[in-house]
């Protein structure tokens, strides 16, 4: 029998900073409990057998496989890339367990990806450096599935320590560990509605941001002036897109401040404007998750946003630790298809 090698990843969830992540800005993602771990083992050809307790039949993929819109595909793109960074030679037999909900916004292929890389960096032994395989992460997801995401996903999962936020300086890759506030809790709740970054409405929001980068010439949307963007002679949605990412940016940067101050009005506040800026300017939400966050501060939370690439998955809502048991029964209550999934905190 060949030898294993296992490794996991966190899920993510990203408290502010949507949509910035390629455009050059800051964002803040906490690693969750939930996560998955892979085990795997090597192989001598070519195959990439993939199981997993969410799926009733393996998957039996080949190498040279091309992406299909399959399961199995953030296995596949890993395993070709962990080829050509030396850590493999040829397929592997793969095991996966996961706790993250499909189509949630946590972030679950990178998480895969990133956990199918560090397992093939134990079975050699030595290696690329943890950033070193999120940006190799990324590289999967934007050439081999044609996803078309930035880096925020791929270093949270690899790198996150759970009860703090990454700061994260997505162009320059430079980050810090934030502590989480102790008297509050990030509450992530998924809405219902699953969605998949494949369906290309996340592709088409990519689009209208490339349009307005080359109206300005920057890969940097966020760093821009809002006035300039405003008075810009550019169509409605890419100019709507650079604004939200321009102010979106701004945010983020409040809200790290707000969390080292101890600060959550502030960072409720900067929550939920971000919800407000991604429903009408990045025009990413659903009316179901509009009510979702409309009631979870009606109920009391400090702050809600829509949170993830959009058009479905989690909101993830500041709420005090003493009224969070009462806070999440009324809002579940309230929405029936909503359920709960995991609270981050400080200790």
């Amino acid at each position: 029998m060949s030898e294993h090698f296992t490794a996991s990843a966190p899920g993510r969830v990203n408290l502010i900073g949507e949509h910035t992540d390629y455009n050059g800005g800051m964002v803040l993602p906490a690693a969750l409990a939930v996560g998955l771990e892979v085990t795997l083992a090597p192989r001598g050809d070519s195959a990439v057998a993939v199981s997993s307790g969410g799926y009733d039949a393996p998957a039996i993929r080949d190498l040279a496989d091309e992406a299909v819109g399959d399961w199995a595909d953030p296995c596949v793109g890993a395993l070709r890339e962990a080829n050509t960074l030396g850590l493999l030679d040829g397929g592997a037999t793969l095991d996966v367990v996961s706790t993250i909900p499909e189509g949630s916004g946590l972030s679950s292929s990178a998480a895969l990806i990133v956990a199918v890389l560090k397992a093939a960096r134990a079975a050699k032994g030595e290696g690329p450096s943890d950033v070193e395989l999120a940006v190799a992460a990324r590289r999967v997801e934007n050439n081999y599935m044609g996803v078309p995401c930035g880096i925020m996903d791929q270093m949270a999962v690899a790198l996150a320590t759970p009860g703090t936020a990454m700061a994260l300086d997505t162009r320059l890759l430079d980050y810090t560990l934030v502590a989480l506030p102790s008297t509050h809790e990030l509450v992530v709740v998924h809405s219902g509605k699953t969605r998949k970054l494949t369906d290309g409405r996340y592709a088409a929001r990519k689009v209208e941001c490339d349009t307005a980068k080359r109206y300005f010439g920057t890969e940097d949307l966020c760093l821009l002036d809002w006035d300039d963007v405003v008075s810009a002679d550019l169509d409605d949605a890419p100019k709507n897109r650079a604004l939200h990412c321009v102010s979106e940016n701004i945010r983020v940067h409040s809200a790290i401040a707000a969390l080292g101050a101890g600060d959550m009005p502030a960072l409720g506040g900067a929550m939920n404007e971000s919800h407000v800026s991604m429903r009408d300017l990045f025009e990413m939400s659903l009316p179901e998750i509009d009510a979702l966050v409309e009631t979870a501060t009606e109920l009391g939370a400090v702050g809600a946003r829509l949170t993830g690439g959009g058009f479905g998955g989690c909101i993830v809502a500041c709420v005090e630790k003493s009224a969070r048991e009462y806070w999440l029964k009324a809002l579940l209550d309230r929405h029936s298809d909503a359920r709960f999934i995991d609270a981050v905190g400080g200790v």
